[in-house]
């Protein structure tokens, strides 16, 4: 095998054991490179090569160029610059990480916003739930989740700690799409989402961070459990 094609000799083995090719040759790249990419064949970092893949798979760089941007959806690929699509760098330390500060952050912002919501930002948040429960796009999902939890948080009146919680929010979104592209969207959690919104259209400010605490730590332990059965 060529040197630059070493990094993929795992999705290699993968191809010879698939017994069944899907329908299109998107679809096809785009399941090889999810199973891999998951199951840890191909390493964080390893650079995607548009021809390395379309020899590799058999196909044109058509059909590569578009697996890769449905992977880059689901935060399993980056496109960097200079150096194209590669293998996102993610860690079970830096979800844990992730987690435990928003832990900190996210219930003292929602504690203190909750006096100050409106029935429009309620109103809002169902919208949001709602558009959560019909989307299939799992890139908009990680955006349409972050939007929702900054609804109810808006009334904080705090800028800084509510850039915080954006920011951590957004990192956060990259671990929830990963584990949907592995887990389906079954493992969204819209029951703890909705248990949230009632807790703060009731005003009771200590059972809505109770609710926000068990969900972030569900969620925790999802994904720790899952970069566990990983290896």
């Amino acid at each position: 095998m060529p040197p630059d094609t070493m990094p993929l000799a795992g999705l290699a083995t993968l191809l010879e054991q698939q017994p069944v090719r899907p329908r299109t040759a998107t679809e096809f790249v785009e399941a090889a490179l999810r199973q891999a990419i998951l199951g840890g064949h191909i390493a964080p970092g390893t650079p995607l090569r548009q021809e390395d893949l379309a020899a590799l798979f058999g196909v044109s760089r058509m059909p590569v160029r578009e697996a890769l941007r449905q992977l880059e959806a689901q935060a399993l690929v980056d496109f960097e610059p200079h150096k194209g699509a590669v293998v996102t760098e993610i860690s079970a330390e830096d979800a844990a990480d992730n987690y435990a500060i928003r832990r900190a952050l996210e219930p003292a912002a929602l504690a203190l916003s909750i006096p100050n919501l409106t029935g429009d930002d309620f109103e809002r948040a169902e919208e949001l739930l709602s558009d959560l429960d019909g989307e299939e796009d799992q890139a908009r999902l990680g955006d349409l989740n972050r939007r929702f939890h900054l609804c109810l948080y808006g009334g904080a009146g705090r800028p800084k700690l509510l850039g915080l919680v954006n920011a951590q929010l957004a990192v956060a979104d990259r671990y929830l799409r990963f584990h949907l592209a592995a887990k389906g969207r079954d493992h969204l959690a819209q029951a703890e989402h909705r248990a949230l919104l009632a807790a703060c259209r009731a005003r009771d400010a200590a059972a809505a961070q109770a609710v926000l605490l068990q969900h972030l730590d569900t969620a925790a332990e999802t994904i720790a459990r899952f970069f566990a059965e990983r290896g």
